[in-house]
This record gives structure tokens, C-alpha cells and sequence, in this order.
């Protein structure tokens, strides 16, 4: 069984632990509930991330995936339990701590949130002269070497305007890795690639995780894409976490709500409409 009560499979999970938490754990989000406008979104919602591994968190659209990464982040905090990274809870920080813990962290948006008024070198450049006093020549050699790596270095003087969907993903994924992260975030990387943008970012998340030694958080609703770079994966449903393993664990999950978000059926635990009151009484005003 895995740290969150389900059973693990294919990766190695190291047994060993300091006071029940892994040796190993990265991230902890224990009992964490938050709600918004007393809408609830968690409700003891549990998770571990660890070490060197690329974690998926999955769910249906509205069960607060992008919430889970402001939590991590320390952008907004919970209402009840702990969301630690590096064994610190984010909602006890000082302002400078929450800073230098989040320069230990590379986020790649949903939308890559390129500067626009930048070329594509000094987007990258952006995190390295804001957070550091590095010379110039040692950033132009950071840059270029992180362009290289995702195939954009002869792209460095175009503006994000000239760039298509799948490049400007790339080049904020060299933004995301410039100073070399220890934990790198990914909401929602696949969103709106072809087929050949969306197997060049597959590769290069699987590729950044093992070149570069990092811890890697991957939010995605791509069931299919996130299966085959994920070491382990989180299905997040009703404000808790409803599964949990290796993709191949969920795919052979006999939970109704596991089932029906890993085959994409209609009818199911998971609701398409969103609560309302009685669909004849709103509309005609009649009461059945």
C-alpha cells in the first residue's frame, strides 16, 4: 500500500520515513480543506510527492487542480491542515522564507505567460536577472543552454507574437528551468497542442526530470499523454483524493468514479451539470 492508503505498483516507493513521513517526500498536503465563497473545493484532501519522480494530479475540470498548485506555491493558503514543501508548511512562512522557497521552484503556466514586449532570450533571461547578480555573458550562456535543450536556441531574438502554441510552451518551459529548480510545475502542458507539439513536450518533460535530477508536478486532464511519462498519479474528485498509483494501477481500478474519468464515460459518480435547482421550476417557473 501506498503512503495515502492505495496500493502502489511499478515504481519503487522507499520505505523509509521520519516520523510516518517519507525520507524522500518533497511536497505533503495532509487534511488540507479550502473553500471559496464557502463553496468547498478540498475536504481532507491527502497527497505526497516525491523525490526525482513525476507526479500526475488528474481529475474532472472544477475539482481544483490549479488550486492544489497555489497551495504548493504558497499563493494563497489552506483553511485547515498542511501543505509542507521541503518540510516547511507554506502558511508559516515570513515573506522572505515564502520567497526563497519558491526560488527553489520552476513553474510552467497553462498559458506559458511569455512576456510579450520581450523576445523570447529575454523572457528567458527574466527569472536569472531578477533573482540573481549574475554577469552577462555567464546568463547569455544560461540561456542559450537552456534554449538548446528545447530545441528553440535559433528562435532567441523572436517575440512571442511570432511564435506558435507549441514553441511558446517550449520556451516557457526554458524559463521554468533557467535557474535550475529543484521542483518544476506544469499546469495544464498540453492544452491545445497538435500532435507533434504535444509528443515534443512529453519527451522533454521526461527528459528534464532525469537530466536535471528534478522533482516534477504534472497537472493534466490528458489521461492518455500524462500515462506514459508519470511515475505516479493522483485522481482528485469531490475535494479528496479518489485514486492513487501507477498509471497502470489506474487504469485497472474498479472505482466507479476512477473508471469513469480514466475512459471518459458520459454516465457516471461525476456529474457533468453543476448543482442547480429544478431545471422545469427556474426555467417556466411552474413547481412539479
Amino acid at each position: 500500500m501506498s503512503q495515502d492508503g492505495h496500493e502502489s505498483g511499478g515504481v519503487n516507493l522507499p520505505a523509509d520515513s521520519v516520523g510516518g513521513v517519507p525520507a524522500d517526500t518533497v511536497i505533503e498536503a495532509r487534511d488540507v480543506r479550502y473553500a471559496i465563497d464557502g463553496r468547498p473545493i478540498f475536504a481532507g484532501l491527502d497527497l505526497t510527492v516525491r523525490r526525482g519522480l513525476i507526479t500526475a494530479v488528474m481529475g474532472p475540470s472544477g475539482t481544483g487542480k490549479t488550486t492544489l498548485l497555489r497551495l504548493i506555491t504558497g499563493e494563497i493558503c489552506a483553511d485547515q491542515g498542511r501543505v509542507a514543501v521541503f518540510g516547511r508548511d507554506m502558511a508559516t512562512l515570513r515573506t522572505r522564507e515564502l520567497y526563497a522557497t519558491r526560488r527553489r521552484m520552476g513553474v510552467l503556466f497553462q498559458n506559458g505567460a511569455l512576456l510579450t514586449d520581450l523576445t523570447v532570450y529575454e523572457n528567458v533571461a527574466f527569472p536569472v536577472r531578477e533573482h540573481t547578480d549574475l554577469p552577462e555573458p555567464l546568463i547569455r550562456k544560461l540561456v542559450l543552454t537552456k534554449l538548446e535543450a528545447v530545441g528553440l536556441r535559433g528562435a532567441a531574438e523572436l517575440m512571442p507574437a511570432e511564435l506558435s502554441g507549441g514553441m511558446a510552451r517550449r520556451v516557457a518551459l526554458a524559463r521554468a528551468i533557467v535557474t535550475d529548480p529543484e521542483i518544476l510545475i506544469y499546469d495544464e502542458p498540453f492544452v491545445g497542442l497538435d500532435p507533434i507539439s504535444l509528443g515534443v513536450i512529453l519527451r522533454l518533460v521526461k527528459q528534464m526530470n532525469d537530466a536535471l535530477k528534478i522533482t516534477s508536478v504534472v497537472v493534466s486532464h490528458d489521461v492518455h499523454e500524462i500515462a506514459t511519462i508519470a511515475d505516479y498519479s493522483y485522481l482528485l474528485s469531490g475535494g479528496k483524493v479518489v485514486g492513487a498509483g501507477t498509471p497502470a494501477e489506474l487504469a485497472r481500478s474498479e472505482s466507479p468514479t476512477v473508471r469513469q474519468f480514466m475512459t471518459g464515460g458520459a454516465e457516471g459518480p461525476v456529474r457533468f451539470h453543476y448543482p442547480a435547482a429544478d431545471y422545469a421550476t427556474e426555467l417556466l417557473g411552474v413547481e412539479r
